[in-house]
């Protein structure tokens, strides 16, 4: 399990430092081009990988990244954020299609 940062400027899944996904053996997919948050470029990594989201698996891609790491749009799609943004404040993930049944 992975403590991980909700970015909603990232439109794909996830990403995961290099070292837990060698640790995980995920399957390697290629690479891709990426737009960074300051508007340079650079190409990551892509990972195949499953998560266990509002109890379901679901098969995702994983991008390679230094630092925490990042839930994107795509993982959130599907589902309404709410975030009280004050100190301490609650993240509220809820499913838009109702409770999912394993």
């Amino acid at each position: 399990m992975f403590q991980a940062v909700i970015d909603t400027g990232f439109s794909d899944y996830l990403t995961l430092p290099p070292q837990a996904i060698r640790t995980l053996g995920l399957p390697e997919g290629g690479s891709m081009r990426v737009s960074l948050a300051d508007n340079s470029e650079t190409d990551l990594q892509v990972y195949a990988g499953t998560v266990s989201w509002d109890g379901r698996s679901r098969d995702i891609t994983i991008l390679a990244a230094e630092g925490v790491p990042l839930i994107g749009m795509s993982l959130l799609y599907g589902f309404e954020l709410r975030i009280r943004t004050i100190d301490g404040g609650s993240v509220t993930i809820t499913s838009l299609t109702g409770p999912s049944t394993p």
